[in-house]
């Protein structure tokens, strides 16, 4: 059967692209064009481009040493790493290929922060397209493309099957990695240590006990401090403020107490996240696939790049059913 397909945005849970490809390959299934968005135009690109397999085997022997390694923070640029080296991995794979010469038809996705529009690149660099597809916005810094400011395309069309309209194929389908949570706030309890929680929070650690926590650093904070907020040097010394009689305190706020363990990284995620899945309900409800495979958001956490080879077992799982129930 051939088939269009569409990839979703949704940070590391995109490794379950590859499974979802996997298993369409392995059931006969002919894939004739691609559209894809973030981490979907990531493994959408290099399946058109036959290369997926290089890019799965180099990434299911990732660490959370390796995916580190691979970061190059921007210090005082408009993202928090600038994608460089990674970028520069998958370009290597790539090797030059050019989006007009692919064996199958594939658009990837961005968003144009300055005209707020979605941007198609249909024709060009594969590798370019996917560098302006996967910015996503505080983490990535966006890039210019023909003088356009470009960031993620999830920013606007999350799983874009707007592009397949019109593609000789038997069936559309959809991949979506916004999928309900059942509750949890990530895909894994947030009381866990940093060695289990992902990329986000070993590098927060790391920069916390090799920053922050520095001897220089901490000398001056409190150096600081005390020349400049001497009240607060002292703050230490003064009895409590629950210890003050009740009509000295300051007013209680009716707030429940935040989840232990939450980091600014769950943040970030459950804020993308969320508005991922409300946009990415209305663009399907408009343009509607013949059919969904859909993957719940606490699969993963948005930046689980380490768990490659987990997620891409899960997509090939996932699909499979869905495939079983949908008689293809």
């Amino acid at each position: 059967m051939r088939i269009a397909l569409s990839l979703g945005s949704g940070g590391a849970r995109g490794y379950a692209h590859i499974g979802v490809i996997q298993e369409l390959h392995a059931r006969g299934h002919e894939v004739v064009a691609i559209a894809g968005t973030s981490m979907g135009a990531l493994v959408g690109g290099l399946e058109a481009a036959g290369r997926l397999s290089d890019y799965a085997d180099w990434v299911s022997g990732l660490t959370q040493r390796d995916v580190l390694m691979l970061l190059d923070p921007t210090l005082t640029g408009p993202g928090v790493f600038w994608g460089q080296r990674v970028m520069t991995r998958v370009a290597d794979i790539l090797d030059g290929a050019q989006i007009e010469n692919l064996p199958v038809a594939f658009t990837a996705v961005a968003t144009d922060l300055t005209n707020r529009r979605e941007v198609w690149f249909q024709r060009g660099s594969v590798a370019t397209a996917i560098r302006a597809s996967i910015g996503i916005p505080s983490v990535f810094t966006p890039v210019m493309v023909d003088g356009r400011l470009l960031a993620d395309g999830g920013l606007l069309n999350p799983v874009p099957v707007d592009p397949l309209h019109g593609v000789p194929a038997d069936r559309t389908i959809a991949v979506s990695l916004a999928g309900r949570r059942a509750g949890s706030l990530t895909g894994r309890p947030v009381t866990e240590t940093a060695s289990n929680e992902g990329f986000m929070g070993e590098l927060s650690g790391w920069f916390r006990r090799g920053v922050l926590d520095s001897g220089p650093v901490r000398t001056w904070r409190e150096w600081r401090t005390e020349r400049f907020f001497p009240a607060e040097s002292s703050r230490a010394l003064e009895p409590s403020l629950s210890d003050a009689p009740a009509s000295e305190r300051t007013p209680d706020f009716d707030f429940d107490d935040l989840p232990k363990g939450l980091k600014l990284g769950d943040v970030v995620s459950l804020s993308l996240e969320t508005a991922e899945a409300l946009i990415t309900r209305f663009r399907l409800a408009a343009s509607p696939p013949d059919t969904l495979i859909e993957f719940s958001q606490e699969m993963a956490s948005t930046f689980d790049f380490h768990r490659a080879a987990e997620l891409i077992a899960i997509g090939q799982e996932t699909t499979a059913h869905v495939l079983d129930e949908a008689g293809l």
